[in-house]
């Protein structure tokens, strides 16, 4: 194990003053939980925890800069330099209320710090002085053993915190791990308990699911476990809803999302939840006339997206461009007919290469024909950004000093210009206010 090849230099050079501060004051202290995990599975890690004998007070008295989280809960944030690194004292947790928060802690060792965490793979320790790995709970044979199991019994682990059947989906899909059968067993017997925890927390780990290395994996497990269902019932709504086969040999409309998934390379949150939702309007539009359609599904999906969005806890501007984009991801299919004015408006959306990813991504997902993307492709590297975005030739005063009222109807009059500005109709403004003098006074 090789930390200076895996850890960012200057976060490792902080976590070592701390380690360091604590042990010269007697105190154990660790690396911890999956900083351990990822550099036995050497691979680099961006955040480094750290677990201590040392009391909240004196951890706060020992460092200079510190930020108190959660003190009740053991848990203090040190700053070094401009990194902050979570130092929690050796604790036993009870009494969890609410799915998620234990309402009572007492502080104790390292031995009993472990049985409260999650999962074996996240219960080691490293001492990165002498390289020696804690492993009081056989994490590291799972970690051999590519396998997610629970520290003790499954039931009593995913009743003190809920959030944890998730994570031990996203822990698989992320590591590339198997869930061991009985942990398995335990999702799916308390899938229908997890909208216990808060919408936030439920939002974090099913967008990580989504942008991390296999999400088409992640659904699959979210839907064979249950948990979908229970989360995302209008996603669930996908299976087994057929589509025409002659545009979508690739099957149902769940499986179609899936593909588009595993082949998608890096996705940002925004894209994860196009992705997601683009299609979440077909199951409710789904009729067979002359071959099975979706009419409309676009549009009901768009609003479908915001609701499930809000309720996800999406920002309103991330919310704003999936809307967006699941509202207009039809429109591709007219680009090479469309007007020039109208095309230049679409190609020039400040959230068109989430637009064009999208459209490519459908496309190689079902029929593979990729010309209307190669079609916007072209166009986006033939037209300057002065072409697709003229500046205005002439102004509100303009068409005051012409004599018209200020209302909706500068509205209509600006907007008819630029489409001939767009369209290499006006260029200049004295046609302009001619146009305007022939059209409207």
């Amino acid at each position: 194990m090789s930390l200076q090849e895996r850890v960012d230099p200057h976060l490792l050079k902080g976590a070592l003053a701390i380690l360091k501060t604590l042990h010269d004051q007697g105190h154990e202290a660790y690396f911890a939980g999956g900083a351990v995990r990822d550099l036995l599975l050497e691979k680099s890690i961006s955040e480094i925890d750290i677990a201590t004998s040392a009391s909240p007070q004196e951890i706060e008295q020992l460092f200079p800069k510190t930020i108190p989280v959660g003190k009740q809960f053991g848990v203090i944030v040190v700053v070094q330099d401009t990194n902050n690194y979570e130092v929690t004292t050796f604790r036993k947790e009870a009494d969890y209320v609410d799915g998620r928060h234990p309402t009572r802690v007492s502080f104790t060792d390292a031995r009993h710090d472990v049985e409260r965490r999650d999962f074996t793979v996240n219960a080691l320790f490293l001492n990165p002085f002498t390289e020696e790995v804690i492993d009081y709970l056989n994490g590291r044979e799972d970690l051999e053993r590519k396998l997610i199991r629970t520290v003790g019994p499954p039931q009593s682990r995913f009743q003190e915190d809920k959030l944890r059947l998730l994570r031990a989906l996203r822990f698989a899909c992320q590591l590339d791990f198997e869930i061991e059968r009985q942990t398995y067993q335990q999702v799916k017997e308390h899938a229908s308990q997890l909208t216990e925890v808060s919408w936030e927390r439920i939002r974090d780990e099913v967008l990580k699911i989504l942008t991390g290395p296999d999400p088409s994996r992640g659904l699959k497990l979210m839907s064979d476990s249950g948990i979908l269902e229970v989360i995302l019932p209008e996603i669930a709504a996908m299976r087994g809803v057929q589509q025409p086969p002659q545009f979508h040999p690739e099957g149902d409309v769940f499986v179609h999302t899936c593909l588009m998934f595993e082949l998608s390379q890096e996705r940002s949150e925004t894209l994860a939840l196009e992705i997601l939702l683009h299609d979440v309007g077909k199951p409710p539009t789904f009729t067979v006339k002359e071959r099975i359609r979706f009419d409309g599904h676009a549009d009901l999906g768009a609003k479908m997206a915001e609701e499930i969005c809000r309720r996800l806890r999406i920002s309103n501007q991330q919310i704003e461009e999936v809307v967006d984009v699941v509202k207009d991801h039809l429109r591709f299919i007219h680009v090479q007919e469309m007007r020039e004015s109208t095309l230049k408006r679409f190609l020039r959306k400040s959230n068109f290469s989430d637009h064009l990813e999208l459209h490519r991504l459908d496309s190689l997902a079902s029929h593979g024909k990729l010309s209307s993307y190669h079609f916007c492709q072209e166009k986006l590297e033939e037209l300057s950004q002065e072409a697709m975005r003229p500046k205005p030739l002439i102004n509100g005063h303009d068409l005051i000093g012409l004599g018209l009222e200020p209302g909706p109807l500068f509205s209509e009059i600006m907007s008819a210009i630029e489409d001939f500005q767009l369209e290499g109709k006006l260029s200049s403004k004295e046609e302009t206010l001619d146009w305007v003098r022939k059209h409207y006074l």
